[in-house]
């Protein structure tokens, strides 16, 4: 009776470490960095909260004769917040305000949608979330520009 008990914890171990085995083999691919960095941006600016960007974005349009063409659509704006660090989920929100009425995008930046952010300029801020700016009107909706200084 004890020579069974001894098999089936023996059968038990090795059932055990096989199935060890295929979780770390199916944990690995996961865990790989070259996927995440390899779809990482590396020619995007520095972007922070109250800059003026101009963001290309493909879109695909589908005519009557149900043929796609892509073209690149502008959007200009302002950036009220940057959210999720620099990875691969990092997104900005820029609003313009079109006719009295405000837009607002939220763009993962490094999609590949997104053909180039360019910064038309800086603005001062001492705060990394700007929804102030929603509801802010006339001077106040207004930052100070950053000027950049030269290095010699």
């Amino acid at each position: 009776m004890a020579e069974e008990i001894q098999k089936d914890e023996n059968a038990a171990e090795v059932e055990t470490v096989a199935v060890e085995a295929e979780v770390a083999e199916i944990k690995e691919p996961v865990e790989e960095k070259g996927i995440i960095e390899s779809n990482l941006k590396g020619d995007l600016p520095e972007i922070k909260a109250g800059d003026v960007v101009k963001v290309y974005q493909k879109i695909k349009d589908k005519s009557k004769d149900n043929k796609v063409k892509e073209r690149i659509q502008i959007f200009e704006g302002q950036v009220l917040a940057r959210k999720h660090g620099k990875g691969v989920s990092a997104t900005i929100t820029v609003r313009k305000v079109i006719d009295g009425i405000g837009v607002e995008k939220i763009f993962p930046i490094h999609s590949t949608s997104i053909e180039k952010i360019e910064v038309v300029r800086s603005g001062k801020t001492r705060r990394s979330k700007l929804y102030y700016l929603r509801t802010a009107k006339g001077r106040k909706a207004k930052l100070k520009t950053v000027e950049e200084k030269e290095v010699e």
